[in-house]
């Protein structure tokens, strides 16, 4: 989730739903402007008691946000007077509501810069960590804590969501409090290319999420499924969720989202600096003047990019496309990420083949695969095809797309290297998390410790 714009300022109301549509559409650029912008979230905990750390006190999330600043001259970012977050070089470090640090990167423009962004991270981080005894470790899902252990950040927004996810699903409260992802915000040059790119990636996302499978545990036990991440999902909210069968069908573009986002409950609105708790309530109301909860108050602008922040399907379109499906791992999976879908879609010729390896998928093919890829991971089937077939594709695709761009770095001739740990994985058929939910049963015979040490950072 990213941070929150901090003023509203005097914006005038929105006066046509043609506004809403042409906000989607400014995030249109030429393909020499495109960029990348990688986000990956990571639980912190102590390591003297294997708990996850809190807000509150001398070695709380707090403390460190406040020396984080100090040591890397970001700037703090506030919810009234507490730090949630820093801002600086153009990225970004937010909480999650259950603790999880987020780093969300500057837009770069090739995956040697998105990496060594995310190696100054993790060592800043780090740095700031170890005098207190405090760590950081990426998983898709925390590995042995309760929801009731799980701290919870003081950020306004939550509260709001802490109170209206038991409503809509039963999963909710975890996806806030025990998951970590790493995804990528990639551009487009026109509605036709973002049509094209949502579709390709809205399709292959659960095959992203059998690649990226890293949370098997749950509690200390194997859950029997490769991503728990990935099923939790599917039980959190279906008005803001999933693979929006409306993407794949004839005269999808901007205004079709639009009218996709126009019926999302609300989540808040923000008036004079305090978050209105809008919960299930309608943005369409908001427009008209007719919120119950702000009555003759009408949206402007950032509301409906507040708006916009609140929906979670498996790709989500703002003035870029966000790619969601990934559980979080180790720092060669967050560089993986976002080479994985740079190379299927910022190369044409990626983007087609792409495309024509699930073109012929019928929605109800989608649906089950989006299930079947968070519990079997690769040994899931879509048709006739196994998924670690299909990823052996895609991953090839992607490969062919990052060596056609041939961006270069300091040691290395292209970009090809960062896909490296994904083509590991779907030539050997088993997920990460299969892997260590074995590992930490029977290596390990369900020692903590240990586990934590080898994930951690």
């Amino acid at each position: 989730m990213s941070v929150e714009r901090q003023a509203s300022g005097d914006l005038p109301p929105i006066e046509h739903l043609d506004e809403l549509t042409a906000y989607l559409a400014s995030g249109a650029k030429p393909k020499a402007q495109w960029r990348i912008g990688t986000e990956h979230e990571k639980f912190i905990y102590c390591r003297t008691t294997l708990k996850p750390v809190g807000y509150d006190g001398l070695n709380g999330i707090r403390a460190i946000l406040e020396k984080l600043s100090e040591t890397t001259g970001w700037e703090i970012l506030r919810d009234g007077d507490l730090p949630i977050g820093l801002k600086g070089e153009g990225a970004a470090v937010s909480l999650e509501p259950g603790g999880q640090v987020e780093l969300s990167g500057a837009p770069l423009e090739n995956l040697h810069q998105t990496c060594a962004e995310t190696g100054r991270h993790l060592e800043a981080v780090k740095a700031v960590a170890d005098p207190m005894n405090i760590a950081f470790f990426g998983l898709g899902f925390a590995p042995t804590w309760t929801r009731a252990e799980m701290p919870q950040m003081p950020k306004s927004r939550y509260a709001i969501m802490r109170r209206y996810m038991p409503k809509v699903g039963d999963l909710g409260l975890d996806m806030m409090h025990r998951t970590c992802t790493v995804q990528v915000n990639l551009d487009f040059s026109s509605e036709r290319d973002m049509v094209a790119k949502f579709r390709a990636s809205l399709a292959l996302q659960p095959i992203a999420t059998a690649l990226f499978a890293n949370s098997a545990l749950v509690e200390g036990k194997d859950s029997g499924w490769a991503s728990w991440r990935a099923h939790i999902w599917t039980d959190t909210d279906p008005d803001r969720t999933g693979l929006l069968k409306f993407v794949f069908e004839d005269g999808f573009g901007f205004e079709r989202y639009r009218d996709y986002m126009l019926d999302v409950p609300m989540y808040f609105a923000r008036r004079g600096g305090k978050y209105v708790d809008a919960a299930g309530l309608s943005f369409r109301d908001f427009l008209a003047g007719k919120l119950p909860v702000l009555p003759g108050e009408r949206a402007h602008i950032l509301d409906w990019e507040d708006h916009l922040s609140t929906a979670f399907p498996e790709v989500r379109l703002k003035k870029f496309l966000e790619m969601r499906g990934a559980d979080s791992g180790p720092w060669s999976r967050i560089c993986a990420l976002p080479a994985f879908w740079v190379g299927l879609l910022y190369d044409e010729e990626a983007l087609g083949a792409a495309w024509d390896v699930a073109k012929e998928w019928t929605a109800e093919m989608r649906d089950a695969l989006r299930v079947d890829a968070a519990r079997l991971g690769l040994k899931a089937k879509i048709g006739k095809r196994s998924v670690q077939d299909v990823a052996r594709e895609v991953v090839a695709i992607s490969r062919g797309g990052l060596l056609r761009r041939a961006r270069a770095g300091a040691m290395a001739a292209d970009e090809t290297h960062f896909i490296d740990p994904l083509q590991a994985v779907a030539d050997s058929g088993v997920t990460m998390g299969e892997y260590v939910a074995r590992h930490f049963l029977e290596d390990l015979k369900g020692d903590a410790r240990r586990l934590l040490d080898e994930v951690s950072y």
